[in-house]
């Protein structure tokens, strides 16, 4: 049945010259039975209207002003030849809808005053010989002859109306995932830009001290080792400044919180990512928490990242889950990499949480997330559970990204 319909609509032509073929069919029939009527006009003359009227219906989609124009030149002919209403009149009906639902505004509103016109004309012509009927029974009649092609009409406006409203609710579902897709790479660039600039302010000053006192030692090792010996000591120092500050901006460059001194908050690592349950525990979340696998130091960079998306996920419970949401949290040491599965019994988060990145009440949770991830070379995924609730999957390489 899908197959029938897919094919009615990419050959709408072929569906209306199939139905002009049946209309002509029965104009045939009846020109056949009428032939021998003297009030009549020759069937010559009869078949050459229902052949017209058949053209109109079979390209009233291609060319429905024209198939309008065409129906109301076989209209004329019928009142001026004598052919009288017939079966291929239907063609009209099937006009006007056309034109009302597809064709110019100009075409339109011939067809109605066509419509208004057709039964008054037709009254004149074939109906004014009998005198029997009253002038209210004639103006019925002209009424009740008129409703078909007005309705034909209004069917076709509505439906005209109808296909624009669509239109334009496609318009702007199309305008705003363009302008979804645009904020979450302006969110992705902004991210960039803001981890550039403050690792370049915080950290260049220190690298280049570093690189001073290297070409130093290099230059007076073998003349001055108690030279070189102090310029290592500060290389040592100055490096260790150096990670101490880029732990401090790893920490609050996506929170931007600060400790009551002023000083950023250090570099939080697995380790506290049990803390960090105990804390949601003590807000009112239940949280199940379970490590699998040997722990052992990872690097910085994967340690940050890993607290990070528990972070941000067990937010995302409290936020979108609902009062009596529950979670938990499952850190996999594997071989080369650290496993992390966070999901919940919720209500879930809506499809845009996690399309294209997501967003979170501020705007780009996912997408930081997703960025952070990338940024050593991990996986994500994260989307709706089968059975409800929410669930984000991790897996961050031990091995530095290339």
């Amino acid at each position: 049945m899908q197959r029938l319909y897919d094919f009615i609509r990419r050959h709408p032509t072929g569906v209306d010259t199939f139905w002009a073929v049946i209309l002509f069919g029965f104009s045939c029939l009846q020109i056949a039975a009428a032939a021998h009527d003297p009030k009549q006009a020759g069937w010559g003359i009869q078949a050459g209207v229902a052949v017209g009227m058949a053209v109109a219906v079979a390209l009233r989609r291609r060319v429905p002003e024209r198939m309008l124009l065409l129906v109301i030149a076989m209209g004329l002919a019928q009142l001026v030849l004598n052919v009288q209403p017939q079966v291929q009149d239907f063609a009209m009906l099937v006009a006007v809808y056309t034109v009302a639902s597809a064709g110019r505004r100009w075409a339109s509103r011939v067809a109605l005053l066509a419509s208004l016109c057709a039964a008054p004309l037709a009254h004149l012509r074939w109906l004014q010989t009998g005198g029997a009927s009253s002038p209210p029974e004639k103006a019925f009649f002209v009424v009740i002859m008129t409703v078909p092609f007005v309705l034909a009409w209004v069917l076709g406006d509505s439906m005209r109306t109808r296909k624009a409203y669509f239109a334009e609710l496609e318009e702007r579902a199309t305008r705003l995932e363009r302008e979804r897709e645009a904020q979450a790479k302006v969110a992705v660039a902004a991210e960039r830009a803001r981890i550039a600039r403050e690792l370049h302010d915080v950290v260049a000053h220190n690298v280049s001290v570093m690189v001073v006192q290297a070409d130093g030692a290099a230059y007076v090792m073998d003349s001055s080792p108690e030279q070189a010996k102090t310029a290592l000591e500060t290389i040592s120092m100055t490096g260790r400044q150096a990670l101490a500050e880029m732990r401090r901006l790893l920490g609050v460059l996506r929170t931007g919180e600060h400790q009551e001194a002023g000083e950023y908050v250090p570099q939080p690592d697995v380790q506290q990512i049990e803390d960090l349950v105990e804390t949601v525990r003590a807000a009112g979340l239940t949280v199940d928490f379970k490590v699998e696998g040997t722990p052992r130091p990872l690097p910085s960079g994967v340690e940050l990242t890993a607290y990070r998306i528990v972070q941000e996920a067990l937010t995302n419970t409290r936020k979108h889950g609902g009062p009596d949401a529950g979670a938990s949290v499952r850190l996999v040491y594997f071989d080369d990499g650290l496993g992390l599965l966070v999901e919940d019994d919720g209500r879930g988060a809506a499809h845009e949480m996690y399309e294209d990145g997501g967003a979170d009440g501020q705007g780009h949770g996912l997408i930081g997330m997703r960025e952070r991830i990338g940024m050593v070379g991990g996986t994500l995924d994260a989307g709706p559970r089968p059975g409800g609730g929410f669930r984000i999957s991790a897996l961050l390489p031990l091995k530095p990204a290339h």
